[in-house]
C-alpha cells in the first residue's frame, strides 16, 4: 500500500512583480507539520531591467525561512538588520507580535542580469509564542550540518533530524532535511522523522511504490516513519515537516494566528501604517489587499 497521502502540484502565484510557484497552503491540506506556507521562487532570469523588489510589508505569528539555491536577496527589518541573503545560507526571521520586512536585489547588482532561484517558507508559531517579541538570524552555508552517505548529499537545514542538528534556532519540532543524488539509490529514513512529512521535488525525480514522480511535486506522506522510496541520478529533494499544532491556524494575507482577532488587530494596525517602519526602506510599502481578502 502506497505511503503517499496527497499529492500536490505547483500553482502559478504573483507576489507582486515576480511569479512564484505555489506549494502550500492547499486546500486540501493547509499545513505539513509547523510549515503552512511554501513558494518556490524561480528559477528565472532578470534582465538588467528588471529587479527582484518585495516592497515592505508586515507579518504575524510565524518565522520566514530563506532558502536560495541561486542569486541574491537583501534583506531589511524594522528591527534594524541590513543582510545579504546568497545561495546555501538560511534567513530566519520571527515576526512574533508584528515585524515589517523587505527583500530586493541588492544596490550592487542592481541594473545587471540576475538569475534567481529559491525558497520562501512560512512556519507558524506555537500557540504560546504567536505574541512573542520579533527575532532575526542569519545562518551562513558554511554552518548548515552537510554530510555524504555514499552516492547521496545530506543537509539538515533546519530541525533536529537524521541525528543531527540544525543551528537555526527554531521554536517547535520539525525538520527540513536537503538530499542531492548522484546516482539511484534506495533511501529510507522513516524511522529518523516524526509528526507529519512532505517531500518536494526540486530536481530529477523519485519512484516509490512503482510510481515515479516529477519535480514541481510535493508528496505528502501517509506515515512520516514510513519514509523509503528509490531516488533517481542527479535528484534534487526536500523532505520536511514536524509535529502538527493541536490548533487551527487562520492566514489572512501574511498574517499567521490561531485567534482571528489577532489577525484582525493586525490588518487596522497595517492600514494605519502603525507598525515600526524599515530605516533607509520606509517610502514604499505594499498595501494591505482588501479586494481579495479572506480568512483561511
Amino acid at each position: 500500500m502506497s505511503n503517499i497521502k496527497l499529492i500536490i502540484e505547483e500553482r502559478a502565484a504573483n507576489i507582486g512583480n515576480f511569479m512564484v510557484g505555489r506549494l502550500l497552503p492547499f486546500r486540501q491540506k493547509r499545513m505539513v507539520g509547523p510549515f503552512i506556507y511554501i513558494d518556490h521562487m524561480g528559477p528565472v532570469r532578470l534582465n538588467e531591467r528588471e529587479n527582484f523588489d518585495v516592497l515592505p510589508h508586515p507579518h504575524i505569528g510565524l518565522s520566514t525561512l530563506t532558502f536560495l539555491f541561486e542569486g541574491s536577496i537583501m534583506h531589511r527589518d524594522a528591527l534594524g538588520n541590513e543582510l545579504e541573503i546568497k545561495p546555501g545560507a538560511v534567513n530566519w526571521m520571527t515576526a512574533g507580535k508584528g515585524l515589517v520586512h523587505s527583500e530586493r536585489t541588492p544596490e550592487h547588482l542592481r541594473n545587471s542580469p540576475l538569475f534567481m532561484h529559491g525558497l520562501q517558507i512560512w512556519v507558524a508559531l506555537p500557540k504560546h509564542l504567536e505574541q512573542m517579541e520579533p527575532e532575526f538570524s542569519h545562518i551562513t552555508a558554511a554552518e548548515i550540518p552537510s554530510w555524504t552517505e555514499g552516492d547521496l548529499q545530506f543537509k539538515l537545514i533546519a530541525g533536529e533530524a537524521l541525528g543531527k542538528k540544525s543551528p537555526v534556532p527554531v521554536f517547535s519540532k520539525l525538520f527540513m532535511i536537503e538530499i542531492k543524488s548522484k546516482s539511484e539509490q534506495v533511501v529510507n529514513i522513516g524511522k529518523e522523522l516524526f509528526g507529519e512529512a512532505g517531500l518536494y521535488i526540486l530536481e530529477g525525480g523519485i519512484e516509490s511504490d512503482g510510481h515515479l514522480f516529477e519535480p514541481k511535486q510535493l508528496l505528502v506522506a501517509n506515515d512520516s516513519t514510513l519514509c523509503e522510496f528509490t531516488i533517481q541520478e542527479n535528484s534534487t529533494i526536500y523532505i520536511f515537516g514536524g509535529e502538527p499544532f493541536p490548533e487551527e491556524r487562520f492566514i489572512d494575507w501574511n498574517f499567521v494566528s490561531s485567534d482571528k482577532s489577532l489577525i484582525a488587530a493586525a490588518k487596522e494596525k497595517w492600514k494605519n501604517q502603525s507598525f515600526a517602519k524599515i530605516k533607509g526602506d520606509d517610502t514604499e510599502f505594499i498595501p494591505y489587499p482588501t479586494f481579495n481578502s479572506r480568512l483561511k
